[in-house]
């Protein structure tokens, strides 16, 4: 189903001809794999009642992936406002029956009150409106229901490769909370991600200033060596292993909060 057709595939939010290469890379990535098991552990931890759920900006259905195997009892929608990033999601979920696909804009959800848990991660830095986002979020839940969203951190680490990447902001710390407060949702775990790889971050963003090609941006933010990748994805993996733990890093390169709407 359509919902925003005019928008599908057009140069909105985010570059839809990148989807191949995201789906080539992000299987093994020292950065994409971690993030998804944080994601999954933490939706264990506060949903695993979980029965319907709603990913916004899927993409390439990385992460679907992965809350398909967590949640097998789950019925998935996943949104993408486009059809490109659809494609390679369905390919990845390929055999799975209660998946259903959906092409939408994250700023006009067609659903109200019909879902247990909402996830975004690293989609609403896409959009300038990102309050009016969280606010649909909101309204698409089930009293009780929950939202786990994702974003990238620390302006000062604003870089061409957040311009490439089509970002509208990078949140300060405390932001995404205090927006999502601002919309009536309670805040029940936060945390940052990448927080033992941040003064690499750092170093590589900030010596950066000037204009760089777009294929020397994607090589750095993608191909790491191999036994680089290995050693950064072993790091993460701890980071993250102590983040499940209760740990709760106060900085890193992005920012996951765990929301839930209060029963009325």
């Amino acid at each position: 189903m359509s919902f925003a057709p005019e928008l599908a595939d057009t140069a909105t939010g985010f570059d839809p001809t990148r989807f191949e290469d995201l789906y080539i890379k992000e299987d093994g990535h020292y950065w994409f794999e971690p993030r998804n098991r944080l994601i999954t552990e933490l939706i264990l931890r506060f949903f695993p009642a979980c029965r319907r759920y709603l990913e916004i900006g899927c993409g390439t259905g990385f992460v679907l992936r992965g809350i398909r195997q967590v949640l097998p009892e789950a019925n998935l929608v996943a949104s993408e406002i486009h059809p490109s990033g659809l494609r390679h999601a369905r390919d990845r979920l390929a055999g799975s029956d209660t998946v259903q696909f959906i092409q939408m804009d994250a700023r006009d959800i067609p659903a109200c009150s019909a879902f247990d848990l909402v996830g975004a991660y690293d989609v609403i830095e896409h959009i300038e409106e990102d309050e009016l986002v969280l606010k649909e979020f909101y309204r698409s839940l089930t009293s009780g229901g929950g939202v786990v969203v994702a974003v990238p951190q620390h302006p000062f680490l604003w870089s061409q490769a957040d311009e490439v990447g089509h970002h509208k902001r990078r949140y300060r710390r405390g932001e995404l909370e205090a927006k999502m407060r601002a919309v009536g949702f309670e805040i029940l775990f936060s945390t940052s991600y990448t927080a033992t790889l941040l003064p690499l971050m750092a170093a590589s963003r900030l010596r950066r200033r000037g204009p760089e090609p777009l294929e020397a941006i994607l090589k750095r933010e993608f191909d790491a060596p191999a036994w680089v990748n290995r050693l950064l994805r072993c790091i993460l993996n701890i980071e993250v292993s102590l983040a499940i733990f209760g740990l709760k890093w106060p900085v890193g390169g992005s920012r996951v909060v765990v929301a839930r709407k209060p029963n009325h």
